[in-house]
């Protein structure tokens, strides 16, 4: 880490809200973040799951888990994940996205793309955590920015996680798949892990300069829009990792990203 006092910031391709309740090679890499780090005063998640008009984020002090998903096992919708809130570090992410209107959301709690990870990550819910929202109809670029806006959080003792999938495309799930899935998601998520490798930032906020394989990658883009929040609060000086990565069921890219 280059600055010890500075929180990492974490994309987590979360993939199936399974995860949850199952151990493997992506809950396990989940559950040595960590250990691995200092631990945080306090968490912000921007999750592929909670879409807005506008910006708000979550300013209740004792957020729900929320079970948005259906056709899963009676035990996932059991999961409890109750951190609390942090209505003093909504307010200052209110204060660093200024002059940005972001209203204080009291009804929405964390979604399964947070407490998924988190119940691996840090399984006593004893940090608060707030959510911020994706203003839908931004383009990439803006997203991007407004991470750069909320990288002084991280040396605030805020860990910044997003999370999402960098290829996600439920309607051409394969369950038969194995190994790199479909040839376009495979050369998608190739690209933009090269970019991320060469330090292309811009490269990844560009996605959309992939052509067709981004169409059917990226079909919708708030499973991708996270991705750019992390990128935007690297600092200068921190080091990017890719400590893991794959694909499951053919169109679902679980790559994750660690800037720190």
């Amino acid at each position: 880490m280059s600055d010890s006092a500075r929180m990492p910031a974490i994309f987590f391709g979360h993939g199936s809200p399974m995860n949850a309740l199952e151990d493997n090679r992506y809950t396990q890499a989940w559950e040595a973040f960590g250990k691995q780090f200092p631990r945080p005063k306090a968490i912000l998640a921007v999750s592929a799951h909670w879409t807005t008009r506008g910006t708000a984020v979550t300013a209740a002090t004792a957020p729900v888990t929320i079970h948005d998903f259906g056709g899963f096992p009676q035990a996932l919708f059991d999961v409890r994940y109750p951190a609390p809130g942090d209505p003093a570090l909504a307010a200052r992410v209110a204060e660093l996205l200024a002059p940005l209107p972001v209203g204080m959301d009291q009804q929405w709690g964390l979604d399964h793309g947070t407490w998924s990870v988190l119940v691996k990550t840090y399984p006593q819910a004893d940090i608060p955590v707030v959510q911020l929202s994706i203003d839908i109809e931004k383009p990439p670029a803006y997203h991007f920015a407004l991470g750069q806006k909320l990288q002084a959080l991280r040396d605030e003792g805020v860990m910044i996680i997003g999370t999402g999938n960098v290829v996600h495309n439920l309607r051409r799930l394969d369950r038969d798949a194995s190994g790199q899935g479909w040839g376009w998601a495979a050369r998608f998520n190739n690209a933009i892990r090269k970019y991320l490798q060469e330090g292309d930032l811009q490269g990844v906020v560009n996605y959309q300069s992939l052509g067709q394989d981004a169409l059917l990658s990226v079909p919708t883009p708030e499973h991708f829009l996270p991705l750019l929040y992390i990128l935007g609060s690297k600092a200068e000086g921190d080091v990017l990792d890719i400590p893991l990565d794959g694909m499951e069921m053919g169109a679902i890219s679980m790559l994750s990203v660690v800037v720190s």
